[in-house]
């Protein structure tokens, strides 16, 4: 016999808070018409496809003037055809530069990346920091038909649903950007895609499924936390063998940054990429008993130059197709390096190097044994 217990009886009250805070919100459904979009694209249309009023969008932006979205559920349509095209979803726009993001890759269709969430940064979006569980899975499209679209975003969390709304897609355990509502927008990069039925509900708290995500942290022996330089141009660093020998050294700026969950700190966040800035130093300081050679296991987007007190011990690219034409440039923990360190204080420092994709480093020791921390 079903016993009708104080926690069954907690469960149903909390149950049915969220179901009257949801009903108690309007939910907004987007017209699909040229006053009520701001639209930049190399080819744009207000049409009605199969039914559906929408928007064709091809290569460009269409952003929905009335929106305000922080917290709560979107809905939309999406339909492409074959081929090399990104199609997607932008939300909580500070502004046309920085944003979170959610995006179709119709051209890897079924592979582990046909789907992708990732932050935008001024206007860097990061999908090479960002790939795998919590950001990316894989899912076969039906072309030429609409496919259903469900994002269910919390403060720091958010569920992915394709086609299925009843299992997510993707399960995103930390939002990068901080929580600010912002408008929402569609966009298609290179080929073209159409958006319709565009609906949102603005809530305070997301339903239950969207907050019930594990907390997570970095691997033992991350460095957790990096001082990051003010941006410069790479012509200025080129054939520097000695850090004392960079010339624009006493001239830069820092600030702290701690690193996510996966290790990686974004460097976008930092400064746009141009052809002024795109270059940064990051540094730590490690603190050894004595002195011992210990193993640095490091990542980063697109290329960098190691440091170690000073002398130059590493330099690589991992840039998109850099090693060959199938290659994808994502950070890892593939590269590593012998540190010599001495007894008491090393300093640790990158020079990275961004040309697009993300702009990120991660490092880790492979253990804390005679480390001070």
């Amino acid at each position: 016999m079903f016993r009708f217990t104080k926690s069954v009886f907690a469960w149903l009250v909390l149950s049915l808070c969220f179901l009257i805070q949801a009903k108690a919100q309007d939910v907004i459904t987007a017209a699909f018409s040229s006053d009520d979009w701001k639209v930049e694209a190399r080819k744009s249309e207000f049409t009605t496809i199969k039914g559906t009023e929408c928007i064709y969008l091809e290569h460009g932006t269409a952003i929905l003037n009335s929106s305000d979205f922080k917290v709560g559920i979107i809905d939309y349509d999406v339909m492409f055809e074959p081929g090399r095209k990104f199609a997607g979803i932008q939300f909580r726009m500070a502004d046309e530069h920085n944003y979170e993001e959610f995006y179709m890759r119709a051209h890897q269709s079924g592979n582990p990346d046909a789907t992708q969430y990732t932050p935008v940064y001024n206007g860097n979006a990061g999908w090479q920091l960002y790939h795998g569980e919590g950001y990316s899975a894989a899912k076969s499209y039906k072309f030429g038909e609409w496919i259903h679209v469900r994002l269910i975003v919390g403060e720091k969390d958010m569920d992915v649903y394709v086609e299925d709304m009843a299992q997510p897609l993707i399960r995103v355990y930390d939002l990068k950007r901080k929580p600010e509502s912002g408008k929402i927008g569609f966009w298609s990069f290179l080929g073209g895609a159409w958006y319709g039925n565009l609906s949102y509900q603005s809530m305070e708290s997301p339903p239950p499924l969207a907050r019930t995500l594990e907390m997570r942290s970095p691997p033992a022996g991350t460095i957790t936390e990096w001082e990051v330089s003010s941006a410069f141009k790479v012509e200025d660093f080129f054939h520097v063998r000695k850090l004392e020998d960079f010339e624009g050294l006493n001239k830069l700026s820092w600030q702290s940054y701690p690193v996510e969950y996966t290790g990686t700190i974004n460097l976008a966040r930092v400064s746009p990429v141009t052809p002024n800035t795109n270059t940064v130093l990051v540094k730590t300081v490690i603190r050894s008993e004595q002195d011992q050679l210990k193993q640095l296991d490091f990542g980063y987007s697109d290329m960098a130059v190691l440091y170690v007190n000073g002398e130059i011990v590493y330099s690589g690219h991992n840039q998109f197709r850099s090693r060959d034409y199938r290659y994808l440039g994502t950070i890892g923990y593939f590269d590593g390096v012998y540190l010599r360190l001495k007894e008491g204080k090393n300093e640790i420092v990158f020079a990275v190097y961004e040309t697009s994709g993300g702009w990120g480093i991660k490092a880790k020791l492979e253990n804390l044994e005679g480390i001070i921390q």
